[in-house]
């Protein structure tokens, strides 16, 4: 597999899959990563998530975004927790990911023509997390 020197692009609520170790491996659900740099991810958690609890145990973690316009790739690195409680949204943690790898799983025998498509059921929730979006947007350089 070839490495990519730097994140590609994705939209905006593209849901990624970020895995965790200190135990078993654990992956979740993420719609709030964006990219913030060449190498650096920022996102948020839920303060009460087990996965934030195991980034404060041991910061090593990817990313794996598969997104439309054949976007797909896994972001290798450390976490780190920026602000917690995050001042615009208290109930979640900012993070920042420096990423040390960034693995290509493009290949020249598929396309990857569409991400996971989903939506909010709630317009809160979907209120709530444009404003998490939006404030980690302000953490960016």
């Amino acid at each position: 597999m070839a490495d990519l020197d730097v994140l590609p692009d994705w939209p905006p609520g593209t849901v990624a899959v970020l895995s965790t170790g200190a135990g078993a491996p654990h992956a979740i659900p993420v719609s709030t990563a964006q990219r913030a740099g060449d190498r650096t991810i920022l996102f948020a958690l839920a303060r009460t998530r087990e996965s934030l609890e195991r980034l404060r145990a041991d910061p090593r973690c990817a990313l794996t975004i598969l997104a439309a316009a054949d976007v797909a790739f896994t972001a290798h690195g450390r976490a780190a927790i920026v602000e917690d409680p995050m001042a615009a949204a208290g109930r979640v943690a900012a993070l920042r990911l420096e990423v040390e790898r960034v693995q290509d799983h493009s290949r020249p025998t598929f396309a990857i023509e569409d991400g996971v498509q989903w939506r909010w059921a709630d317009d809160d929730a979907e209120a709530a997390d444009a404003g998490v979006r939006a404030a980690l947007q302000a953490l960016a350089p």
